[in-house]
């Protein structure tokens, strides 16, 4: 028979390990939550008394491989170049978010946008044809309506050259539709509210490389283009 006091004693140890299990079990979903909490990773925050305006993101889809113009209320810094970084930051930033149609990890990406006009000088343009392939991003959006962009696009433009992190590069989803989705991305955005932008180049890290992340060719000129594949403009 066993005494009380010890039946007693072994149901408040039981009691109190149930109730430790749980608060473990608590302590970590919150962890966890916090670990995979999405956030707004744009680096630049813009001047407090700047105000919001309208932008369109292009923002890519995995289950379709389309591309939707969505409109988003960002404010942005007004000097172009921080413009375009802090604005390709919300779009990477984007693909962090829960249920995002096209997942990436959440972090820095983007570290610096060059802009530089056209035409490039000779010697640089001349090492630039010989290296970059014909364009295999959206074949039919040369065709397309500008309709989506903030003005008409003209010549006499600019080159945008866009310098990506390495660790964001190294953990990107490595297929060739995941990278060429992004790069179509990053392009179709900076084409719908840089109407100087002309052509977009890409760096890892400060140097050439030869794709984003073992599919997708960097080590190219690509046009700045409307890729969106989506017909209208949510919201």
């Amino acid at each position: 028979m066993i005494p009380r006091y010890q039946r007693i004693l072994f149901w408040c140890l039981a009691i109190a390990s149930l109730l430790m299990a749980l608060f473990l079990i608590h302590g970590c979903e919150q962890t966890r939550e916090k670990l995979t909490r999405h956030r707004d990773q744009t680096p630049l925050a813009a001047p407090v008394e700047t105000p919001s305006q309208t932008v369109r993101l292009a923002l890519a889809n995995d289950a379709d491989g389309s591309i939707t113009l969505v409109e988003r209320q960002i404010a942005l810094p007004a000097e172009p170049t921080a413009r375009a970084r802090a604005l390709l930051a919300r779009l990477i930033a984007e693909y962090s978010y829960k249920d995002s149609a096209h997942p990436l990890e959440s972090g820095p990406a983007i570290d610096d946008v060059f802009l530089l006009d056209l035409p490039l000088p000779s010697s640089i343009a001349a090492k630039d044809k010989a290296a970059a392939p014909e364009s295999d991003i959206a074949p039919d959006a040369a065709d397309t309506p500008s309709a989506y962009s903030a003005a008409p696009h003209m010549p006499g433009g600019q080159l945008a050259v866009i310098n990506l992190r390495g660790t964001f590069a190294d953990h990107h989803p490595s297929s060739i539709e995941s990278e060429t989705l992004t790069i179509q991305s990053i392009v179709g955005t900076l084409f719908a509210n840089f109407p100087r932008i002309e052509q977009v180049r890409f760096l890892v890290d400060g140097q050439p490389r030869d794709t984003l992340n073992g599919h997708a060719g960097l080590a190219r000129t690509y046009q700045a283009v409307n890729t969106a594949t989506a017909q209208g403009t949510a919201q």
